[in-house]
């Protein structure tokens, strides 16, 4: 019975130590893996198994505060094209401690097809685990009537054109779906000269049972080498919601070539004009009901050619004879655009001084050129109306020299460049010999006698003189008020004041606002550049910068504004293509698309 009782005696001692034990291995194993937790990164992403461009997300965690400037995304630039990103915070509190947990879920787009490794991604001093995804090739992307949603297709409006003759290219996108951060390309070749037609229209149209939504868009090009052309492919890259996620989509069209016919030997003209009709019409205006010898009149001349810009029309020679004197002046250039191409015009004015008394007859203007409807040589001319001179009036006597003929225009107009107008075929003249310079008529008013020029020039002096006073006056007028600061006006730039110093600083802001693709900052960013552009009186809000701008900026800034006050979350708003379009319209010049070179999804469309 002793032992019995010291046996139970020492027994709750030792259950006692095995629990402190216990207790004790807890609250270390609580501690250490607490600890392991608070300071790791993880990656996850929402499908191990994807198909050929579509988007896939990357969720990060790191479970500490110290994230410094977030996740180094490098890595992923080798197999990935990184579409956007975003960022999301927690924080927690429980018995004293505290617990920060960073999120950030990047969208991404596989370049390639198979297994790719999504490399550490490294936040701070830590980094997470690598991770497999499986890209499968996609099949092609049909509706229920077995239908692409988008399609691209291109056509001309002449496959055999002569040199330098007008064809009209049509570019049409079929969409049955909604497109986001759509990126089109844009006709280009070294021996074409392309320009916009006109505004895109729109219209709709039913395929195999799918309506379209049909977006026509024509260019003007001009050949400038005989043989084959051939146009590249068009394309166009965007995003579309299917029923498995966003997808990114390319689209291209099939080539065009042109067979370009040269300059026919047939062709006698000294300049080669291919036009489908070319018209010429002309005015001898008086500047007085009697004119006389030694007036001055005009002489006006239009030239229009269907099909044609301005600058291909050939220039004139004017030469002076015994009965009058030319002085051209240079040409004033014009065109009218329509859906059915373009139509260059050219207005010379001319001013016709008579040297001698009776009938004035102007030489007839002819304009040859190549009818492309007919292919054949024609000629486009006109007869300009005789007008009758009266002689000097009494006591004014010309002197007896004999008249010359010296030539005013010899020279062709200077080579247009490749992005203005077509090269210009028109052939040297010969040059005027120094014998032409020898004899010159030269009317000497007399003193006693004043022609209706010298009363001409006297009273535009006066007028010009009484102008130069009035403002003047008004002028001081003007400061003598200002000085008064009672009756200043304030202006927009007081109240709201501009933040950089020009338009350079403004514009590069704006640049660096749509490539981080901050939409918040999008607005005072676009109208602190175009108040620097186009003055407080033109900017008063976004819709005057679509105003002044192209229809591509337009769409762009529309995009943006129902981005902005749409349910998506803003960060998946895409700036590059606005800041490509700004620097397109500021430059002036075409910056390539990277959407060319990426391989089309529908090859057969």
């Amino acid at each position: 019975m002793v032992k019995k009782h010291y046996f139970i005696s020492l027994l709750p001692q030792d259950k006692l130590s095995r629990l402190l034990s216990c207790l004790m291995t807890a609250l270390l194993f609580i501690t250490l893996s607490s600890h392991l937790y608070a300071a790791s990164v993880t990656a996850s992403l929402n499908k191990s198994v994807s198909t050929e461009n579509e988007v896939v997300q990357l969720t990060l965690r790191a479970d500490f505060s110290d994230t410094g400037n977030g996740p180094d995304l490098t890595p992923l630039e080798r197999d990935f094209d990184i579409l956007g990103k975003s960022q999301n915070s927690q924080f927690s509190f429980n018995l004293g401690t505290s617990t920060a947990l960073n999120f950030w879920v990047v969208s991404l787009m596989p370049k390639s097809v198979g297994t790719v490794e999504i490399p550490a991604i490294k936040i701070g001093d830590h980094e997470s685990q690598p991770i497999r995804l499986v890209v499968k090739s996609s099949p092609q992307l049909l509706d229920n009537n077995g239908n692409p949603p988008v399609m691209l297709k291109t056509d001309v409006s002449e496959v055999e054109p002569y040199l330098q003759q007008e064809v009209i290219l049509s570019v049409k996108l079929y969409t049955s779906v909604a497109l986001q951060n759509a990126n089109r390309s844009v006709p280009s070749h070294p021996d074409l000269v392309v320009e916009r037609l006109v505004d895109d229209q729109m219209n709709y149209q039913t395929i195999n049972g799918t309506q379209y939504q049909v977006i026509t868009r024509e260019y003007l090009a001009f050949p400038q080498r005989s043989g084959v052309l051939t146009i590249p492919p068009q394309s166009i890259q965007a995003m579309i919601n299917t029923s498995t996620g966003r997808r990114m989509i390319k689209v291209q069209s099939e080539p065009l070539n042109l067979q370009v016919i040269p300059i026919p030997a047939s062709y006698t003209g000294d300049a080669w004009l291919p036009s489908a009709n070319v018209s010429v019409s002309t005015t001898l205006s008086k500047t007085s009901e009697s004119p006389r010898v030694g007036d001055t009149l005009i002489w006006t001349i239009n030239i229009k050619a269907e099909g044609a810009l301005p600058e291909q029309i050939p220039t004139l020679d004017f030469n002076s004879t015994r009965q009058y004197k030319l002085y051209p002046k240079p040409p004033k250039f014009d065109n009218q655009k329509t859906a059915n191409g373009v139509t260059g015009s050219q207005t010379i004015i001319v001013e016709v001084v008579p040297t001698a008394e009776g009938p004035l007859t102007l030489p007839d203007i002819n304009v040859a050129y190549w009818d492309t409807e007919a292919r054949a040589i024609s000629n486009a001319s006109a007869t300009t109306k005789t007008i009758s001179i009266a002689p000097l009036p009494t006591g004014a006597t010309l002197p007896d020299n004999t008249a010359s003929n010296p030539p005013t225009i010899n020279e062709p107009l200077p080579a247009q460049t490749r992005s203005v107008a077509p090269i210009s075929l028109a052939k040297k003249p010969t040059e005027p010999s120094e014998s032409t310079d020898s004899n010159r008529i030269v009317i000497n008013d007399t003193e006693d006698n004043l022609s209706f020029r010298h009363y001409l020039i006297a009273g535009l002096l006066i007028v010009a003189t009484l102008m130069l006073v009035a403002w003047a006056a008004l002028w001081f007028k003007r400061k003598k008020s200002k000085q008064d600061p009672e009756l200043d006006v304030p202006t927009l730039q007081d109240f709201a004041p501009l933040n950089t110093s020009d338009e350079q600083t403004a514009y590069a802001s704006l640049i660096q606002c749509c490539q981080q693709d901050n939409l918040s900052a999008l607005r005072s960013h676009l109208l602190e550049w175009a108040r620097h552009r186009w003055g407080d009186d033109e900017i008063r809000g976004i819709d005057d910068i679509k105003r002044l701008t192209t229809v591509q900026i337009t769409q762009l800034l529309m995009e943006a504004e129902l981005m902005l006050y749409s349910s998506n979350p803003a960060h998946e708003w895409q700036g590059e293509p606005l800041a490509d379009a700004l620097e397109e319209y500021t430059s002036g010049q075409t910056k390539p698309s990277k959407a060319s070179q990426l391989k089309t999804l529908y090859p057969n469309f």
